[in-house]
């Protein structure tokens, strides 16, 4: 096992070969911190088809890397997720141009993962680890890449942040570079000065040249493995060009001006076809090379015309851009919609505005994350004129989507002042070069139309470089277009608002570009970007007030947070049952803030009240105006707040006498009442409507006191009659000429205690026998208990009916 190491950022580096994975034709191990990341290099020995750098590169995140297992039904890791795929383009970006000129056999680099501490993010590793394991196998690639990540935090210089840091970053780049020049960069910004980003260039070129010189040391230890012959030849020679451009060097440049994309792309295509034509049919060999010099002409038109003649192919000057329309609320139903075009490049951009429940949950090794914003961009095959099948997103999809998200992303209100997720949607209908800028523009127009309230307009240029020989010779493109992209040196991408950059992506193709030339470049792309946002604010002067009508709306409720269980519910019980009685969308998180989405305010509100009221307390004093829920003879039952009754007792509800609870109250009346006490035990309350209703008058007091009371002795009240005069009670003739005795022929029946109170105890039984039915009670003159109507009364008088009732001797 062979092991360097360096110091960088505060941490130790180590590159390790020789352990694992043997039998790649590179490997390497590289460790910062605890995050641990394998890259292999393999190539395919034999016969080379095509002529292109069939390259492939992959690069995997293990969730047991950080000590997880993946969630869903299938426990392990699916398609390449959303950052795996941005990865395999930084991995790819820098190192696809860096082999060895000739080399066409199939090569793949496959990353892997191994261990994630969260504070290190292993994309950086990969890179260098990727470049590492080609630099020690046989593959072809001479100079070692190597990357590093500077982010800037209160106007200072960090060499890798780690993730807690890069949330404090004001700019997050990502440089990867030889050691003599930068050949990629990433970045998201906070609108930050062009002078910042040339600083965290050099800062980061200088890291660079050291992990560059690791890598060498690294493959001087290991053997310094002697790299596969590439033999270059070109397919047509120096003679046949300027014997080509002798003939139709003038017709080439005439058709390369054509205006138009069309135009001009038909004009070469019949220029072209009209030379191979001029070709014997069996001279196969010139007719290869004609067709290989075809494409060297083109360079040589291109860039005589740049660097010679300073003129482009569209007849623009070097910093102009191309002219811009703009149309909003192009779509009646959508939320925000915009028309975003430039020249020959147009996006139809829409937002759609959702429930903080539909925010984009994603599954990592460091745990789950919720993602708010989301920009999809899609490249369907008409916006060039071309027939093809349409898939999913390929990888420049996902990483053009990318840089327009990190874009605008910044400029986006927080959470707590807009709650919404949103989603961008870019469908590109036409492309001539920068649709991902464009996308920009559009999103921007999009988002304030839909009435997001964005801080600030953000508008994106596409740059493009053209060098010759000397170092006078440079060319800086403003708002490139197809063919100077295809052709150019450079495609240095720079969003921002007036105030700064937002987002910033470049790939360059010479070997170096100093300073001066990044900072003119920088300086130009600003001049370009503040034009079309004098476009754009002129189209758009800020967002919208008012939302779409078919954005659903927001509204959010704080509630303490040992109160959440009460509106989830048992199993999400009651939350269901709240979604189902309003027709609202709620959405309850850990801190208690509850958010209710709904595009009828009515429903929003009654979703509110609930809400409140599951969570809200009985006050003593406070009025409420409650629901009649069960009415009992002693009194009513009302629902205050939401699953929480009081009793209002029957002495309550009014001043004067109620006979009963209906001549009052029926269920499902609503009535107001106040909370007159609370058991502090078990929490029940105790309600009254007394304190709510006008004082008595002197003539209601009065009768109020002349009329009988309910429970009183004597006649009337009683459940089962007074006992006015002789005890002159309802009870039916007595059966058997008086004989109420238990089982015989009396219409009452059998004697029922609990009807009427417990039983006297009237002394021991007669000895000698049983009891015998229908034997007169003792005569006393204790009176006699009536349970129902708790009333009593005694008399000396003779029981009427012809004799005593039955009952123990």
């Amino acid at each position: 096992m062979f092991k360097k190491e360096l110091q960088i950022g505060g941490r130790t580096l180590s590159l390790e070969t020789g352990a694992v994975a043997r039998q790649a034709n590179g490997a390497c191990v590289i460790r910062y911190g605890d995050t641990v990341v394998l890259a292999t290099a393999c190539y395919k020995d034999g016969a080379v088809l095509g002529d292109f750098m069939p390259l492939t590169v992959d690069y995997k995140e293990y969730t047991y890397a950080g000590g997880r297992i993946p969630g869903g039904f299938f426990k392990r890791e699916g398609r390449p997720t959303e950052k795996e795929i941005l990865t395999c383009r930084l991995i790819d970006r820098p190192l696809r141009p860096s082999f060895t000129k000739g080399y066409r056999q199939e090569t793949q680099i496959i990353a892997l993962v191994l261990s994630a501490d969260g504070e290190n993010d292993p994309d950086i590793l990969a890179i260098n680890a990727a470049s590492t394991a080609l630099v020690i196998s046989e593959i072809p690639f001479p100079n070692p890449i190597s990357a590093v990540r500077i982010g800037s935090i209160d106007g200072k210089i960090v060499v890798n942040p780690t993730n807690a840091q890069r949330d404090l970053c004001d700019l997050d780049l990502v440089v990867a570079g030889t050691p003599d020049a930068i050949v990629m960069v990433e970045a998201g910004a906070r609108e930050v000065d062009e002078s910042v980003v040339l600083d965290a260039f050099d800062a980061a070129h200088a890291e660079i040249r050291r992990l560059c010189a690791l890598q060498l040391e690294l493959r001087e230890a290991c053997g310094n493995k002697p790299k596969l012959d590439v033999t270059y030849t070109a397919k047509f020679t120096d003679e046949l060009v300027t014997e080509l451009m002798t003939q139709y060097g003038a017709r080439l440049k005439d058709a390369m001006l054509t205006t138009g994309k069309f135009p001009r792309y038909a004009a070469l295509k019949a220029l072209k076809a009209e030379i191979v034509a001029s070709v014997p049919a069996e001279d196969t060999e010139r007719l290869t090379a004609v067709g290989a010099a075809w494409g060297e002409m083109e360079v040589q038109i291109f860039r005589n015309l740049m660097l010679k003649e300073k003129r482009r192919v569209d007849g623009r000057s070097f910093n102009e851009i191309r002219p811009i329309t703009i149309d909003t609320k192009v779509l009646p139903r959508t939320h925000g919609s915009a028309i975003f075009t430039r020249g020959e490049t147009q996006a139809l951009v829409t937002v759609t505005l959702g429930t903080p429940q539909e925010a984009q949950k994603i599954e990592d090794f460091e745990g789950e994350t919720f993602q708010r914003f989301m920009l999809h961009y899609n490249f369907p095959p008409f916006s060039v004129g071309e027939v093809k099948f349409m898939r999913g997103p390929a990888r420049r999809e996902i990483g053009h989507g990318n840089l327009a998200r990190r874009a605008l992303a910044a400029l986006l209100p927080t959470e707590d002042e807009f709650a919404y997720t949103i989603r961008i949607v870019s469908d590109i209908l036409e492309s001539n070069g920068s649709s991902s800028m464009a996308s920009v523009c559009g999103g921007s127009l999009a988002l304030m139309q839909a009435g997001v309230p964005m801080k600030a307009s953000v508008a994106g240029v596409a740059m493009g470089l053209v060098t010759g020989d000397h170092a006078s010779e440079v060319a800086i493109l403003s708002d490139i277009a197809g063919m100077e992209d295809h052709e150019g040196d450079m495609d240095f991408k720079v969003a921002g608002t007036r105030k700064g950059i937002t987002a910033l992506q470049m790939d360059i193709k010479v070997a170096g570009l100093p300073r001066e030339i990044m900072a003119r470049a920088l300086a130009q792309a600003k001049e370009g970007r503040l034009h079309i946002l004098d476009k754009m604010d002129a189209a758009v002067a800020g967002p919208s007030a008012e939302l779409s009508e078919f954005a659903p709306r927001l509204y959010t409720v704080m509630v303490p947070k040992d109160r959440i269980r009460d509106v989830i519910g048992s199993g999400g019980k009651t939350i269901r049952w709240i979604v189902e009685e309003t027709g609202t969308k709620i959405d309850v998180a850990d801190d208690g803030k509850v958010t209710i989405a709904s595009s009828d305010v009515a429903s929003a509100n009654r979703a509110i009240d609930i809400i409140k009221g599951l969570t809200a307390s009985a006050e003593i004093g406070k009025n409420y105006k409650g629901t009649v829920k069960r009415i009992e003879p002693y009194g009513a039952f009302v629902e205050i707040l939401p699953g929480q009754d009081g009793l209002l007792h029957i002495s309550e509800m009014a001043h004067g006498r109620v006979g009963q609870v209906t001549d009052v109250m029926q269920i499902g009346d609503e009535i107001e009442v106040q909370v007159v006490g609370i058991e502090p035990d078990s929490g029940k309350i105790r309600l009254s409507r007394k304190p709510l209703l006008p004082p008595p008058t002197e003539e209601e007091a009065a009768a109020a006191a002349r009329a009988p009371r309910r429970d009183g002795p004597g006649g009337g009240g009683s459940d089962r009659g007074g006992r006015g005069g002789f005890g002159d009670r309802d009870r039916g003739p007595r059966g058997g000429g008086g004989d109420r005795g238990r089982g015989g022929s009396g219409d009452r029946g059998p004697r029922r205690d609990h009807d009427r109170g417990p039983r006297r105890d009237s002394g021991p039984r007669h000895e000698g026998g049983p009891r015998h039915e229908g034997a007169p009670r003792h005569e006393g003159g204790a009176p006699r208990f009536n349970n129902d109507s708790g009333s009593s009364s005694s008399s000396d008088a003779p029981k009427t009916g012809g004799g005593d009732e039955g009952g123990n001797s």
